[in-house]
């Protein structure tokens, strides 16, 4: 069997779909994928099958979701996420979209290349690694549908993406430092040319006016970078002041401010040393160390919540007049809403008309759909599987499930518990101890000599400056940050390593996370006359009909593709699918709908899920599946109970199947069923109890838990809310990594120890040698320097 050319699924046998590229007819699965590959061709852009490092995305033009795309065009609708830019008489569009199906830069070259011959499109600019793009356009000559089409086209699916207020913050935060950070870079490098000139009067004599303006070009170079640059430090000293106590801040503020009025006192009346090199140095170097924990929260948080895609844009609202396509967010109470099969609800309601099985698993974790009938709840962002509804509206969108999950993860972030890293607790008595030691040394000189009293003081602030304790523990996390991003692990906040030490409990959910969520056929147990062949023919025959997750599971079950000949195929909502094959009636579904009860016993003692093929008068065959347990998950249960945790497993999932995973993998405990604030109930329960917890999850149901543990890790796989409610992602969805993680927590744990002994070391061992006069201020600048290089080459030991 020969694979597509285009996105590498299997051909079917008799197939005729193909094309010819550069010369070679090469075949294609599907209209879709042949009519992806002629837009390429024609596009000129045959090159992008040279340079791929994977297959594309599978070419399913499905007329009806182009045509909704033209949704998106109505402005209800694009005020959630689209800007206005541009100047003068030109206004410009800008969005942001996320991209389905991107594989490597080739698509990213594929898509710029190809948009850009859309007339009115001004920008375009793929990024592969959080799968967005950032588009401009000229509304007056181009409309977002053809855009969104536009990537459709050429296989992709694009779908408008709303930034998430933290993200935004994160951004303008960023983008702040890196201002601020350029600004002392360039003003320090500055200075340390003249800062050469004025150092060597050391050695060889320099004429006086000569210094003089020197030190006058340094002062009017320092000056931006202290007013500006060192704005949050000023702003932090601040803001701890008024709350009532002290902070690193403090510290740095007033050795740099400190500093510089004693070298602006130096300039104007040419007297004692000036500090400009040392004191824009300063400024670099933690601007520096601030804005590497920043861009890596925040590109951590380039995997938070688009929020626009939980819920349909659209839905169909019935009244007196007929059926009208109107935005889903204008719904409210009473209304009434059909929703087609394959939709997803945009709002909680009841039901009203029909019967359906619809996919919670975004809020429950259970993996199989739900069968829903007249009078029963549905909620916002579920899917229907297999028929059409009529509901009436419960709640609106703002009031939804989903909207409840949503705050009750704002609310577990706000009560996050606060595990105080070593740092906090040793600075906020240092910096104290610091500040009346100063003070005494003023008071004693002021007495004793006091044209000296300001310069030894300033000494004493300048060599004792916390920088090296400031450096201790953000350099260690950095370093440990970066190694970890490397290893596949993206970190969002820094307590994660912290608790990864002093935890004694890890939580996982199932779906997802210990197991792949694929439902796969285990085994196949003819129980008539026909051999596993043929039942297995029979079975895939009737379930290519339905689109329920257990019928995706016979489609990969088989190596052949070819179907029986069927007619009279129905999917009974909510128990199997029979149809009639060469003459015979077959069905296959539960026992239940077989009434096979003793069966049904027996199934649910032994765990799992069956299944049952049978014709008009007997058993044909009983199908074992289940949801695939990840290779790594056994190891890491084992691995984690060696180093003393206690493991539980925490699911939505109430079947037998939970149990079934709980024994294979060995777990200490099994709590199923649970919904998502049960969820985030239990681990308050275990927290009460003193467990230090570390959670694992991957759905929208874990994402208030993911919130409120000690510390969370997200799937990658997951959904977005999940990931932006957790304190770190794995990457690859390797959960091996969890161990590798724990590992260099505790060298970094080490790290931050040895810095910090050398930091309160250091202070302890200049601060009398200053606050006798022994040392000057130009060498308590140099030597606090020292201390920082040597705080961070220790650091940097945590990226070998």
């Amino acid at each position: 069997m020969t694979g597509c050319f285009h996105c590498g699924e299997p051909v079917p046998t008799g197939s005729d779909y193909a094309l010819e590229i550069k010369g070679i007819v090469q075949p294609m699965c599907c209209p879709g994928c042949q009519a992806v590959a002629q837009t390429i061709l024609e596009c000129g852009l045959a090159s992008y099958y040279e340079h791929r490092t994977a297959p594309g995305i599978k070419g399913e033009l499905v007329p009806s979701e182009l045509a909704a795309m033209t949704h998106y065009d109505l402005a209800e609708v694009q005020q959630d996420f689209v800007v206005e830019t541009g100047s003068g008489s030109q206004t410009l569009r800008e969005i942001q979209l996320s991209v389905e199906g991107l594989t490597c830069a080739a698509c990213a070259w594929l898509i710029e290349r190809h948009l850009m011959g859309l007339p009115g499109l001004h920008y375009v600019n793929v990024n592969t690694t959080t799968h967005r793009a950032r588009i401009k356009w000229d509304p007056d000559r181009l409309s977002l549908s053809d855009i969104l089409k536009g990537f459709a086209k050429i296989g992709y699916r694009a779908y408008p993406f709303q930034t998430h207020q933290q993200e935004a913050l994160y951004a303008r935060e960023v983008r702040s430092y890196m201002f601020r950070m350029a600004l002392a870079g360039l003003g320090s490098m500055q200075v340390m040319m003249c800062a050469v000139a004025l150092y060597m009067d050391l050695f060889i004599s320099v004429e006086e006016e000569f210094m003089i303006y020197f030190k006058w070009i340094s002062l009017l170079l320092s000056t931006p970078i202290m007013i500006y640059s060192a704005q949050p430090f000023y702003v932090g000293a601040w803001r701890a002041l008024k709350q009532g106590h002290l902070s690193m801040d403090v510290s740095v503020s007033l050795a740099l401010i400190g500093a510089f009025v004693a070298s602006i006192w130096a300039t104007v009346f040419n007297t004692g040393e000036v500090y400009y090199d040392s004191i824009t140095m300063f400024v670099f170097f933690l601007l520096l160390g601030r804005l590497l924990e920043l861009r890596a929260r925040r590109k951590a948080s380039e995997s938070s919540s688009n929020l626009a895609r939980l819920v349909p844009i659209m839905a169909t609202r019935i009244d007196e007049e007929g059926e009208h396509e109107v935005a889903a967010k204008t719904l409210r109470t009473g209304d009434r809403v059909r929703v087609l099969a394959g939709a997803t609800l945009p709002a909680d309601g009841i039901i009203v008309t029909g019967a359906a099985s619809l996919d919670e698993s975004m809020l429950t974790g259970e993996q199989l759909p739900l069968l829903k009938q007249i009078g029963e709840p549905v909620f916002a962002g579920t899917i229907n599987t297999d028929a059409p509804l009529e509901i009436r509206v419960s709640h609106p969108i703002e009031e939804s499930r989903l909207a409840q999950i949503m705050r009750l993860q704002d609310h577990a972030l706000d009560d996050k518990p606060a595990i105080a890293q070593l740092a906090d607790v040793l600075s906020r008595h240092f910096i104290l101890v610091l500040l009346v030691i100063a003070a005494g040394v003023w008071t004693f000189w002021h007495f004793h000599a006091p044209e000296r009293a300001f310069w030894v003081t300033l000494a004493v602030l300048v060599a004792t400056c916390p920088c090296a304790l400031s450096l201790a523990t953000p350099t260690a996390l950095t370093s440990a940050t970066a190694h970890l991003t490397r290893s596949g692990i993206l970190l969002r906040r820094g307590h994660v390593l912290d608790v990864l030490t002093r935890a004694n409990r890890v939580v996982m959910d199932k779906t997802g996370t210990l197991t792949t969520g694929n439902i796969r056929l285990v085994s196949t147990q003819p129980l008539a006359g026909l051999d596993e062949a043929e039942c297995l023919a029979i079975a895939r025959t009737l379930e290519a009909y339905s689109e329920h997750p257990i019928a995706r599971a016979f489609k990969r079950a088989t190596s052949t593709d070819l179907l029986l000949a069927a007619s009279d195929v129905t999917p009974v909502i909510g128990h199997g699918v029979q149809g009639m094959i060469a003459g015979t009636q077959y069905r296959i579904g539960s026992a239940r709908w077989l009434g096979l009860a003793d069966d049904m016993d027996a199934d649910k003692q032994e765990g799992g899920l069956v299944i049952y093929l049978a014709d008009e008068t007997r058993l044909l065959a009983r199908f074992t599946l289940a949801d695939t347990v990840r290779a790594d998950a056994r190891e890491l249960i084992a691995a984690f109970q060696a180093a003393g945790l206690k493991t539980t497993i925490l699911t939505g999932d109430g079947s037998a199947a939970a149990d079934v995973v709980a024994r294979e993998l060995g777990v200490d405990e099994l709590i199923k069923g649970a919904t998502p604030d049960g969820k985030l109930a239990y681990l308050k329960g275990r927290e009460a109890a003193g467990d230090i917890s570390i959670m694992v999850g991957d759905g929208i149901n874990d994402a208030p838990v993911l919130a409120g543990a000690h510390a969370s890790f997200a799937m990658a796989g997951g959904t977005d809310l999940a990931k932006n409610s957790a304190d770190a992602i794995l990457l690859a969805d390797d959960l091996s990594r969890l161990l590798a993680a724990r590992t260099l927590a505790l060298r970094t744990r080490k790290i931050i120890k040895e810095n910090f002994a050398w930091s309160i070391g250091y202070n302890l061992l200049v601060l009398p040698l200053a606050a006798s006069g022994w040392l000057p201020p130009y060498l308590a600048a140099a030597g606090m320097s020292l201390s920082s290089l040597i705080v961070v080459t220790n650091s940097m030991r945590l990226n070998r």
